[in-house]
């Protein structure tokens, strides 16, 4: 019995990280015009969700599980690519803030002082 007891609890716990982070996400892509995804496995962290805003905006969330960040993403209803790139990484829209991040100092970007 203490074994579906446990199961139970950690049912209801992955369900409320899903609807933690599937609310999250919808609020990015309402902020954002809409938005698209892409779930990445990052070891033992778990999973983690890249979005892309209509607008260019990006940003990122943490799963415990790729299993919960897919199902996260499907509850929100945004569109999930299976890598970053081609057109979907080319509606990202970077700023002087993040060139500086990207080491664009050393490379030429905007702020090179």
């Amino acid at each position: 019995m203490a074994d579906t007891a446990e199961t139970q609890q950690a049912d209801a716990k992955d369900g409320r990280r899903i609807a933690r982070l599937a609310q999250q996400i919808s609020a990015f892509a309402k902020e954002h015009g809409g938005a698209e995804g892409q779930v990445a496995y990052i070891g033992e962290r778990g999973a983690r969700i890249v979005l892309v805003g209509e607008d260019g905006g990006w940003g990122d969330l943490v799963a415990p599980s790729v299993e919960i960040a897919g199902k996260a993403v499907e509850k929100a209803g945004i569109t999930v690519h299976e890598s970053f790139d081609g057109e979907f990484a080319a509606k990202v829209r970077t700023g002087p803030y993040e060139w500086t991040r990207m080491a664009g100092i050393q490379v030429g970007g905007p702020g090179k002082g």
